[in-house]
């Protein structure tokens, strides 16, 4: 079962609500009666760049499906919760899961956030209609221990949702 967050009234309008037009299909913003993007994130540990990716999705396009995924489970980042609940976003109900716990062979768009994972990825029989995208976001859990250790995954927050943001452009670009 997909369990969403809540969208903030103050965050309602925007490319999510708006309708967006790629090969025939309605995506971003599409009511529930027709074709629904499907998004998939993957990274090495699904604990912390791809559930906050997965958050923002939710958070921001509600009507789209989102999943992420892991290649070694390690379990939700405490750190990437609160970072998130500092911007609005509820991610405390997502989970860990294994890439083959997921429907990855039905996404329309598969976006690796780290190198271990897209090299994995590679040899994965995609369907030709996927788009495929990596982003290469520095592992705030691998950081090094400084004086505010959430610093790095605030990082890596805001630049993951300045890319979710900017996706609807490189959908439409593609």
């Amino acid at each position: 079962k997909t369990v969403c967050c809540t969208t903030f009234p103050q965050e309602t309008k925007g490319w999510w609500n708006s309708p967006l037009s790629t090969s025939g299909r309605q995506v971003f913003g599409a009511p529930h009666s027709r074709a629904v993007m499907r998004i998939l994130f993957v990274c090495t540990g699904n604990a912390a760049r791809s559930q906050m990716a997965e958050g923002w999705v939710r958070h921001l396009a509600p009507a789209v499906a989102v999943e992420s995924a892991d290649t070694r489970p390690a379990g939700l980042s405490r750190h990437a919760v609160a970072v998130m609940a500092e911007a609005g976003a509820d991610i405390s109900v997502q989970c860990s899961k294994l890439l083959s716990a997921t429907a990855w062979r039905d996404a329309d768009i598969a976006v690796t956030l780290c190198g271990s994972a897209r090299e994995e990825c590679v040899a994965l029989p995609w369907s030709p209609a996927t788009q495929r995208e990596h982003w290469p976001i520095a592992d705030p859990v691998a950081a090094p221990a400084g004086d505010d250790s959430l610093a790095p995954f605030r990082t890596a927050r805001d630049e993951i949702r300045a890319r979710v943001e900017a996706l609807p452009a490189t959908v439409e670009n593609k």
